[in-house]
C-alpha cells in the first residue's frame, strides 16, 4: 500500500479540506469518528456526508457516543486527528465500517498524518483496516444515494 499513499501540498485533516485536496465529492472521503466504549476505543469509517444516529449508535454500542479528545485520540489509537487512519492503530482499538460507504467502488482516506491520502477500493479498505464487522450507525447519508 506504501506506494499508492499520496502526500498532499495542502491539508487534508478535514473532509472539506480532503475533497477540495483530492479533487473528489466530499462524500467519498471516508471520514473516521472515534469513540470510547465499556469495552474500549473503537474506530467506525464512514462516508463523509454521514453523520452519527445517536439512537442507532447506542442500540449498536449500548451507550452513549462519546468522541475521544485529540489527545485520547492520540494516546489510544496511536494517530493525531486530522489523520487518524484505521490502519495500524494500537492494540484493542476495534475497527467498524458503516453501511454508507458501501455504495462508492473507491473511496479516499488519510494515512495518519493531516496531508496524506490513500484511495482504495472497499473491499480493500475492509481489508486493510482489519475491520470487526459492518455496523448501521449514521443518517444523512441515504438522501444523497
Amino acid at each position: 500500500m506504501e506506494g499508492r499513499v499520496r502526500e498532499l501540498y495542502d491539508s487534508s485533516a478535514t473532509v472539506e479540506l480532503a475533497a477540495q485536496a483530492l479533487g473528489c465529492e466530499p462524500r467519498r472521503i471516508a471520514k473516521i469518528l472515534s469513540f470510547m466504549t465499556g469495552e474500549g476505543p473503537i474506530l467506525i469509517v464512514t462516508a463523509g456526508d454521514a453523520r452519527v444516529d445517536n439512537p442507532k449508535y447506542k442500540a449498536r454500542f449500548g451507550c452513549e457516543a462519546r468522541m475521544l479528545t485529540p489527545q485520547e485520540a492520540v494516546e489510544l489509537v496511536g494517530h493525531p486527528v486530522g489523520g487518524v487512519c484505521p490502519f495500524a492503530v494500537n492494540e484493542g482499538v476495534a475497527v467498524y465500517l458503516d453501511e454508507s460507504l458501501r455504495r462508492f467502488e473507491t473511496v479516499f482516506r488519510a494515512c495518519g498524518s493531516g496531508n496524506s491520502a490513500i484511495e482504495l477500493t472497499v473491499p480493500e479498505l475492509e481489508k486493510y483496516a482489519n475491520a470487526r464487522t459492518w455496523v448501521d450507525v449514521c443518517k444523512g447519508w441515504r438522501e444523497c444515494v
